[in-house]
């Protein structure tokens, strides 16, 4: 018997059972019925998480400030008259921080700085040549969702403003629920000035992100929102895109583990674990390659399950998941490049053999010394990656998420009259004859 940790044996069956994916987990959830009471306590229906945002979005629009307040603390169930945290909330919270939790705060700062900064060595550059190029300019002003409600998530506004602060963004902004008594949690406040944000303003939930994308009396308007959050945090980023730009749609965490029979069981357990703690809907999968293998995992899973403070969230994920039984690593391999998984965890003999098999992936974390965890707090990349199997075409959060190009076109005289002609026939041909004469004209002063 498996367990809670189901195993199933083969490619297809694992396709079938295990790696299918339900897109409406992310874009029309089946709600909790306390969710969905309060749903209709504040709106008169029975409405869907679309169609929550959806209005809250309208509301935001028409009434700014008013509407931002109304939602935060009716949702996060606080009070407060400031939206924005001020500067002595913000000293204050560094008195209320444990000393060795800041150290570990500017720990984890300094080396997602450090990697960043790297990152942007191998980035895109201003160049010229034969007249054309391209100049390299930091966004203006960004929003940073610093999520987290029940569970603080410090590390998160760390891994998501740093690299908008290397990329010199001038000024990033920090949206954040606020707690019954209207203050914000200090480690969320410590964690931001760390990371170099500038502002923070009590607002969450869809209405935060709409009042980023539009603006309102206190909350400035931002050229991109960044961040992960909740389900309705996703959707008004997915209905406020091209309103405001955003970085990507994040829906629950996923870790797909690679193993052959060398991997200790512990570790693979416990790599499972470690994101499956994060939500009921996280996807926790192990490809291995052999039954006793998984045998001996699922044994594991039970054994830690029993210690962990969010082991009723965690077995929730374990059960979402499971365990594949493969051929061959390159099966696992062809496997794990079709699920596309946010974290892919290769615990195998010689794991950097498979580094270069590696398609599609949010971040690689190779061999037992480079777990997952790692990743998420001090490694150094950003540990906002994509899911839902969209690293198929997207990438972590980088510091050139926070960049944008411009092109550039000086040429000079002759050129314009070696290729100008070729335009005025293509303007012609497509019936533009305005654009056809704004190169005749330059032609004929020849």
């Amino acid at each position: 018997m498996s367990g809670l940790l189901r195993i199933v044996e083969g490619a297809r069956a694992g396709r079938e059972q295990v790696l299918r994916r339900d897109p409406a987990r992310v874009f029309d959830p089946a709600l909790p019925e306390a969710v969905r009471v309060s749903i209709r306590e504040t709106f008169g229906a029975d409405l869907t998480a679309s169609q929550v945002v959806a209005r809250i979005v309208a509301d935001v629009r028409r009434e700014g400030d008013a509407a931002v307040t109304r939602y935060s603390q009716r949702f996060d169930r606080s009070a407060y008259r400031a939206i924005e945290v001020t500067r002595e909330e913000i000293d204050a919270a560094f008195e209320q921080v444990p000393g060795e939790l800041l150290e570990a705060l500017e720990v984890a700062a300094n080396r997602v700085h450090d990697h960043h900064e790297r990152q942007a060595a191998h980035g895109p550059r201003d160049f010229t040549y034969g007249g054309t190029g391209m100049i390299v300019r930091p966004l203006q002003r960004v929003g940073i969702y610093m999520t987290g409600s029940d569970t603080v998530l410090p590390s998160t506004v760390i891994h998501t403003a740093v690299p908008a602060r290397v990329a010199e963004v001038e000024q990033i902004l920090g949206v954040t629920a606020a707690r019954a008594d209207g203050s914000v949690h200090p480690l969320k406040l410590v964690a931001a000035e760390i990371a170099g944000v500038h502002r923070i303003f009590r607002a969450s939930g869809a209405q935060a992100i709409a009042a980023l994308a539009f603006g309102t009396e206190t909350i400035p308007r931002v050229d991109k929102v960044c961040g992960p959050g909740n389900v309705f945090v996703t959707l008004a980023k997915q209905q406020l895109y091209g309103v405001v730009g955003i970085d990507g749609l994040y829906g629950p965490t996923e870790t797909l583990v690679i193993a052959d029979d060398s991997a200790d069981p512990r570790l693979c357990a416990a790599d499972l674990l470690a994101q499956a703690e994060h939500d009921a809907l996280a996807t926790p999968v192990l490809i291995t390659l052999s039954r006793a293998h998984a045998e001996a995992v699922a044994a594991e899973v039970e054994l830690q399950l029993a210690g962990l403070e969010r082991a009723e969230i965690a077995r929730a994920a374990v059960a979402r998941g499971g365990a594949i039984v493969a051929a061959s690593l390159d099966e696992a391999m062809e496997l794990a490049n079709e699920f596309a998984p946010e974290h892919l965890c290769l615990l195998t003999e010689r794991p950097e053999e498979l580094v270069e098999l590696v398609r599609n992936a949010g971040g690689v974390f190779v061999g037992k010394h480079s777990p997952e965890v790692l990743g998420d707090y001090v490694a150094g990349p950003s540990h906002v990656m994509p899911t839902g199997g969209s690293a198929r075409f997207a990438s972590p959060l980088t510091v050139f998420d926070f960049l944008k190009v411009i092109s550039t076109i000086e040429l000079p005289r002759e050129r314009l009259f070696e290729i100008g002609p070729a335009a005025a026939a293509l303007a012609r041909t497509e019936g533009l004859t305005a654009h056809a004469r704004s190169i005749e004209l330059r032609l004929e002063a020849r």
